[in-house]
């Protein structure tokens, strides 16, 4: 059985990124107990675009701002947290321990609620919440990318004429999310706005959002060797 890993060493704990992940199940466990009261959750605090720019007085600041925050610890199903989980243990520790751990606890806040903006303005008068932590993560995947640009993940798929290949760049990888992201988001142009499905724009956004946000996060050069230790994948 492959191992999906990269092949950065890492010198402390991740301890912000382990938080963020446990917070995340703990909601959606969270979520699994309240049964049919699951739909008046989302609705509250997932992020609807229609409400942030609406005209009534009935729609306080809380519910027009709080859900860009709020809704970065949401999800849906089973399979949407745990993808969501496994990309932010991958790549997020490594990002945390290279950018140290408060400044990565705000970058992290930042890509979700640009991505959060993004999705709103793409999406103007949706009805449909928006939840997930995939905005964030999208500007971790930014940050990954910029930070570590030569590392590589021990291949996940040795089968047929893959089966030779061991490693498998990390660039690569993230370049291929962000193009299926990016046809995805086309496809979604001319949908209903209140059709739902997957939150691409805010993918997008999340991962400019990282490739900028990091530059002010992380000044120093980047280490393209890697040195014995712990891994965390």
């Amino acid at each position: 059985m492959s191992k999906l890993s990269t092949r950065r060493s890492l010198s402390s704990f991740p301890i912000v990124n382990i938080t963020l992940i446990a917070l995340n199940i703990l909601v959606f466990l969270h979520e699994k107990s309240l049964g049919e009261s699951i739909y008046y959750f989302i609705n509250t605090f997932g992020l609807i675009p229609a409400k942030v720019f609406s005209f009534s007085s009935d729609v306080g600041l809380s519910e027009r701002f709080f859900p860009f925050l709020s809704s970065m610890f949401i999800h849906g199903d089973w399979v949407h947290i745990i993808g969501n989980m496994i990309f932010l243990y991958i790549f997020g520790s490594n990002v945390e321990i290279k950018m140290g751990h408060l400044k990565y606890l705000v970058f992290y806040i930042l890509c979700g609620l640009a991505a959060a903006l993004f999705h709103v303005l793409t999406n103007l008068g949706a009805l449909i919440p928006m939840i997930g932590a995939s905005g964030a993560i999208s500007g971790v995947l930014g940050a990954y990318i910029t930070l570590f640009p030569i590392s590589q993940f021990q291949n996940p798929v040795p089968i047929f004429f893959l089966k030779d290949i061991k490693f498998v760049p990390a660039a690569a990888i993230i370049f291929l999310w962000l193009v299926i992201q990016f046809l995805n988001g086309i496809g979604t142009i001319d949908k209903s706005v209140d059709t739902g499905g997957v939150a691409f724009w805010a993918h997008i956004g999340g991962f400019v959002a990282g490739l900028i946000f990091v530059r002010f996060f992380y000044k120093q050069k980047h280490e393209f060797e890697g040195r014995p230790g712990r891994h965390y994948h």
